[in-house]
């Protein structure tokens, strides 16, 4: 599959499926994976097979690495801050309904 939109808040495959991050906010905290600093030239002539999870890697305190199938790998940075109060879970969500912990995967600020 190929990617054919970048939002700053998802990314849209050619094959309807949206690629993006959940997180159930409270008052005090935000986390999130930061898709504004990509452009649709970053995917260019990649493909991604997301049939299963060897679509992305985590990397902690920092975010997560889209794996094409070929090419190189794509870089999203994952961010969060709460007071210590609230949760910092983090979830890379599909529209196809799956869902993947990526909590660890965020640079969390106070």
């Amino acid at each position: 599959m190929k990617v054919i939109q970048v939002t700053g808040d998802f990314i849209e495959f050619d094959n309807g499926i949206t690629l993006t991050s959940d997180h159930e906010q409270d008052c005090c905290e935000h986390h999130y994976l930061d898709f504004s600093g990509l452009k649709l030239e970053d995917f260019e002539g990649l493909d991604f097979d997301l049939s299963g999870d060897t679509f992305f890697e985590k990397v902690e305190d920092y975010g997560i690495r889209l794996l094409p199938t070929n090419g190189h790998p794509v870089s999203v940075p994952g961010y969060g801050s709460n007071n210590g109060y609230y949760s910092s879970n983090l979830g890379l969500i599909l529209s196809d309904g799956r869902k993947f912990d990526i909590t660890e995967c965020q640079v969390i600020s106070d």
